[in-house]
């Protein structure tokens, strides 16, 4: 894909995904938490199944493909968002999402162990170094709590999901994808809601907007261009980028939440850079380009 077309999509996206938490914050006096991410995603997918059946797009014609939906959305949507509320009982938001954003590092393994994609010593280290930049943006301080290991399943469920919307997405749509995972993957939640805490959803105008936000900016625009550029180029390079994510999040917490910024955050972000760019790098390329050169010189 052209850089210039990648990099504001990815911006695009990781800035939907990263300042949802502050969103979510703000609506969480409004909503108990496992109905209101019910709520954002059942209505999303909804909305989006409106949108591809009015455009007419490409549905799948068989039992097998529609159950690789179901099996992407209770992974993507339920699996991921599931555990990161549940996490949130007993750790903080920070550890949680430090947790959570580990998973570009688990597609490089699950990639190189299940779909034999090889990556280079170099894009390894951008990948550790883009973690430290996660810990050191979100200053945590992570001590053995239950909610530990529903955050690392987080992080697995997305890793999964990851994998499997390279692997299988190019037999779908786009839309259709994106509509169909978010509904499955919101009913599911729903269903959590109503065995798992005591539901509560209180009406008025905040609410409302809020969840119209979520819905549609940090749902069906955000969902719609990661899939595309999941698609589009290498899963664990493109997850990389999710390394931004905890980075918005602590920008737009700082500008909608009045959370205070820390040194951390320029030195976290400088990590995070650094890894970007260890991860998307092709090294070996360009020595092979410059050794040709040299050849065709002499």
């Amino acid at each position: 894909m052209n850089t210039f077309k990648f990099i504001p999509l990815i911006l695009l996206t990781t800035f939907l995904m990263g300042s949802s938490f502050a969103v979510v914050k703000i609506g969480l006096p409004y909503s108990s938490p496992l109905l209101l991410a019910a709520l954002r995603f059942t209505l999303a997918g909804i909305i989006m199944a409106i949108i591809v059946i009015i455009l007419k797009r490409p549905h799948p014609t068989s039992k097998e493909s529609w159950i690789k939906l179901l099996i992407i959305g209770s992974l993507q949507t339920a699996g991921v968002m599931g555990c990161i509320f549940l996490s949130l009982r007993t750790i903080t938001a920070s550890e949680s999402s430090i947790l959570t954003f580990t998973n570009p590092l688990l597609v490089v393994v699950f990639g190189t162990i299940f779909s034999q994609i090889r990556y280079k010593y170099y894009q390894w280290i951008g990948v550790l170094f883009g973690l430290l930049g996660v810990s050191i943006t979100m200053g945590a301080q992570i001590e053995f709590k239950i909610g530990i290991l529903f955050g690392i399943l987080s992080a697995i469920f997305w890793a999964m999901a990851t994998l499997l919307a390279k692997k299988w997405g190019a037999f779908f749509d786009n839309w259709v994808l994106s509509a169909y995972q978010m509904l499955f993957g919101g009913l599911i939640l729903l269903l959590g809601s109503f065995t798992l805490e005591e539901s509560f959803f209180i009406l008025n105008s905040n609410s409302i907007f809020i969840l119209l936000w979520l819905s549609i900016m940090s749902s069906i625009v955000q969902f719609a261009v990661w899939y595309y550029l999941l698609q589009k180029g290498d899963p664990g390079k493109t997850s990389a980028f999710l390394f931004l994510a905890p980075f918005f999040g602590v920008l737009t917490g700082w500008l909608l939440l009045d959370e205070p910024l820390y040194p951390s955050l320029i030195v976290g972000g400088l990590f995070i850079i650094i890894g970007i760019y260890l991860v998307n790098s092709n090294f070996k390329q360009k020595n092979n380009l410059v050794q040709s050169t040299i050849k065709v010189n002499e």
